[in-house]
């Protein structure tokens, strides 16, 4: 990847988390303020969760931020893996917004309260609230995706979780409103809690791998199995193929066999073919090759000073590559 096009990612990434800080700032004030000014506790507490995912959104904007600095002399890796620390906090957040929801709506469903519908005022801002966290998660869940953010993933979730409870809330009362069946309030409210600790713990679970130096996927590392073997003109073998990921980066190192009597030359050329060609593939990649000598005893260049071209068994796979398929 480039310094360009890590300069424009940064900058992408930080944008989408300074968008999340400036509407959940807002949504924040808004929510209290009409809450105060009509009454209606239910708004409080929903200016409050606001105040939550807003924690959350200045979390995913610092962490954005700090991950997209180079490495330094204390951090040799880089800082990728502050985008997966705030990712498990804002996880963190995010079932305790679960725990919440799911607390007030049992509580409500055992002792048999019966719910009534907020006045217009106060609807009409659960109502844009919710529409303005659509937009924005959708923003951030692309961005996110474009980049491959974990905080700004988590961050999106949060927001997508403002809108269920929003939602949620706002269709149960209605449906309150035109069948008088108490009892679907609470319900629609347990559901929505269960659909945001799903979420949050999926988060959670994606952050600690990351923390954890998970291997990469299934699919992403027989891709680069599947590249390594494309390149057998090039390499005898290869072992000790390891995958992690910090933030955004994934890192991979291996073991690279080839001839005992290659040049410096050659083996640094191989190396730098098959670390283009990864990246080409898997964007935001740093690849590790260590090279080693063959020392099968089968290998006809094993005991020589000199390569012997004609016996190399390199050099007879970049003739069998090069010769037209029937």
């Amino acid at each position: 990847m480039t310094d360009r096009s890590s300069a424009l990612s940064a900058r992408e990434t930080a944008r989408a988390a300074i968008t999340s800080v400036i509407s959940n700032t807002t949504l924040t004030v808004v929510k209290l303020v009409t809450g105060m000014l009509t009454g209606s506790v239910s708004v409080v507490a929903e200016g409050i969760h606001s105040g939550n995912d807003l924690v959350a959104s200045l979390l995913a904007w610092f962490a954005v931020r700090k991950a997209a600095e180079p490495p330094d002399a204390e951090h040799g890796y880089g800082h990728g893996k502050f985008e997966s620390l705030s990712a498990l906090v804002e996880a963190g957040l995010i079932v305790v917004a679960a725990g919440g929801v799911a607390w007030a709506a049992i509580d409500r469903l055992l002792a048999g309260q019966r719910s009534e519908l907020e006045h217009g005022p106060a609807l009409l801002v659960m109502g844009l609230s919710a529409v303005t966290n659509i937009l924005v998660s959708s923003y951030l869940f692309r961005v996110a995706r474009k980049h491959q953010s974990l905080a700004l993933e988590a961050d999106a979730w949060h927001l997508r979780a403002d809108v269920w409870t929003s939602a949620g809330v706002f269709a149960g009362l209605l449906l309150v409103y035109f069948t008088d069946w108490h009892i679907v309030d609470p319900l629609v409210a347990v559901l929505v809690a269960a659909m945001i600790l799903f979420q949050g713990s999926r988060i959670g679970w994606d952050a600690l791998g990351q923390l954890l130096d998970r291997s990469l996927p299934e699919a992403e590392r027989q891709l680069i199995e599947s590249l390594l073997s494309e390149h057998g003109d090039m390499v005898l073998d290869y072992h000790r193929l390891r995958t992690r990921r910090s933030g955004r980066e994934r890192q991979i190192d291996l073991h690279l066999v080839t001839c005992p009597r290659v040049t410096v030359a050659e083996a640094h050329r191989v190396c730098d073919h098959l670390e283009h060609d990864v990246a080409e593939r898997l964007p935001h990649t740093r690849v590790v090759i260590h090279v080693e000598p063959c020392d099968e005893t089968s290998c006809p260049n094993r005991g020589l000073n000199e390569r012997d071209d004609a016996n190399c068994l390199l050099q007879q796979r970049r003739a069998e590559a090069a010769e037209p398929r029937k």
